[in-house]
């Protein structure tokens, strides 16, 4: 079946997510930049957020290139990937109205942990489908960046119960390692 459709509900899912994060953001009831204080942490758990949502679109995006078409097994497991990107959001809002408490980062963390499993999935799923010597194959090679970044998720969730803006710097090194963007897919689809 064609990869289309796929694509296009994907980007929609990730389109409204970022809508609904924004639409969480509140304006303050003064007028001066001193009424905008308070809402720093629920900005930057939006900026956070909005450039995980960012990456995932992305390399969604470059991964969906890589390929010829999809089936039911791929369709579930990317159902699964906007499953966990959908509770981004809520994640995000508890976190920003909760700044630097345990169990709000440790869930952000859990999301992010569980999102990025679930992509690992989506790509299993298509070397299953298209074979490990596709351009998908030769594309994806180690997946360093998927293994340090489940590494760091299962370091920072606990250790949010610990120093809460530590895990929250560790899942910002995680949105710096993937915001410089990977390469691999567009290379070969060059070639």
């Amino acid at each position: 079946m064609s990869k289309g459709r796929l694509e296009a509900f994907s980007d929609g899912v990730i389109a409204i997510l970022i809508t609904i994060m924004v639409l969480e953001l509140s304006p303050p009831e003064g007028t001066t930049p001193a009424a905008l204080a308070p809402l720093t942490p629920v900005f930057f758990s939006y900026v956070l957020s909005f450039i995980f949502l960012g990456i995932y679109w992305s390399n969604h995006h470059h991964l969906l290139q890589a390929i010829k078409h999809v089936d039911g097994r791929v369709l579930w497991a990317n159902i699964h990937l906007l499953f966990w990107l959908s509770l981004v959001p809520f994640a995000t809002a508890w976190m920003g109205d909760h700044p630097f408490m345990a169990w709000p980062v440790a869930l952000y963390g859990m999301v992010l942990l569980f999102a990025s499993i679930a992509y690992f999935i989506l790509t299993r799923s298509l070397l299953a489908l298209h074979g490990h010597d596709s351009i998908l194959a030769t594309a994806m090679g180690t997946n360093f960046k998927g293994k340090v970044s489940v590494i760091v998720y299962l370091t920072a969730i606990p250790v949010a119960f610990i120093a809460p803006l530590f895990s929250c710097l560790l899942y910002a090194s995680i949105a710096v390692l993937w915001i410089i963007p990977d390469r691999r897919i567009e290379r070969i689809l060059q070639q």
